[in-house]
C-alpha cells in the first residue's frame, strides 16, 4: 500500500487563516489566538495536553485520536519549529514543546539553514534543505512504510499543495473570523480540481473538511 502524505487536524478560521503575522517567542501563532482555532480539539477527551479527566467524545474526539494513526514521520516548516529567522544563532532552542515533543517519530524541519540533528525523548529532529519532493523522499524513507504527516505551517502546506504532493487533508474550520494573517485558502473550492471533498459539521461548531486525491 502506498505511503500517504497527510495533513491532519490543521485548524483555520472561517476566512481561511491558520496563523497571524508577527510571530514571536511569546506568541507562536503571531497575532492570532490559538485558543480560538484549537478549542474544538482541546475540549476532547483525547487531547494530549489534558490535565483533568473528562472531555468530549464523538466526532471531534475521533479526529484528535486519529492524529498519530499510522504516522511514521512528520514534515514541518521552520516557523512551526521556532521563531528564529536566518542562520541559527541559538542551538539551545529545541522547539516549542519541551523535553517530550508530541510527534514520537522523526521530524524533518525544512530550512535554508541546516543544523545538526538532535533527539528529545522518542522524537529526532532533522534540519533539511531541498524542494518539497526531496524532503518528502527523506521522510518516506524514515517512516519505514508508514504515512508521513505534513504538520504545517500554512506556507509549508501551500508549498506541498502547489507541488501536487498531498494525498489527504483534514482541515478543521472554526467559526471565528481573523481578518488577516497567513491564509490557507480564500475558499476550499480552490482545491476541488485535484481533490474530492466531504464537509462534516460537528456539534462543537467546527466544520471538518476532508479532502482526498481524485
Amino acid at each position: 500500500m502506498a505511503q500517504l502524505l497527510r495533513v491532519h487536524n490543521f485548524s483555520v478560521s472561517s476566512d481561511g487563516i491558520a496563523a497571524g503575522e508577527n510571530q514571536s517567542l511569546e506568541r507562536p501563532f503571531g497575532d492570532a489566538d490559538p485558543r480560538e482555532l484549537f478549542a474544538w480539539a482541546g475540549a476532547t477527551a483525547s487531547w494530549p495536553n489534558r490535565t483533568e479527566p473528562g472531555g468530549s467524545r464523538g466526532l471531534d474526539d475521533y479526529f484528535t485520536r486519529d492524529f498519530a494513526r499510522n504516522i511514521g514521520a512528520e514534515i514541518m516548516g521552520r516557523n512551526k519549529f521556532g521563531p528564529q529567522r536566518g542562520p541559527w544563532h541559538d542551538h539551545e532552542w529545541r522547539g516549542w514543546w519541551g523535553d517530550e515533543p508530541p510527534f514520537h517519530t522523526p521530524v524533518f524541519v525544512m530550512t535554508h539553514h541546516e543544523r545538526p540533528s538532535f533527539t528529545l525523548s522518542d522524537t529526532t529532529f532533522h534540519f533539511v534543505a531541498g524542494d518539497p519532493a526531496a524532503v518528502l523522499a527523506q521522510a518516506r524513507e524514515a517512516a519505514q512504510g508508514r504515512d508521513v504527516r505534513l504538520g504545517g505551517g500554512v506556507t509549508t502546506i501551500r508549498q506541498f499543495l502547489d507541488a501536487d504532493l498531498v494525498d489527504t487533508l483534514h482541515v478543521a474550520v472554526s467559526p471565528v473570523k481573523l481578518g488577516s494573517g497567513l491564509r490557507l485558502w480564500e475558499s476550499p473550492d480552490e482545491l476541488l480540481d485535484r481533490f474530492h471533498l466531504d464537509v462534516v459539521p460537528s456539534p462543537s461548531g467546527v466544520t471538518h473538511h476532508l479532502f482526498w486525491r481524485r
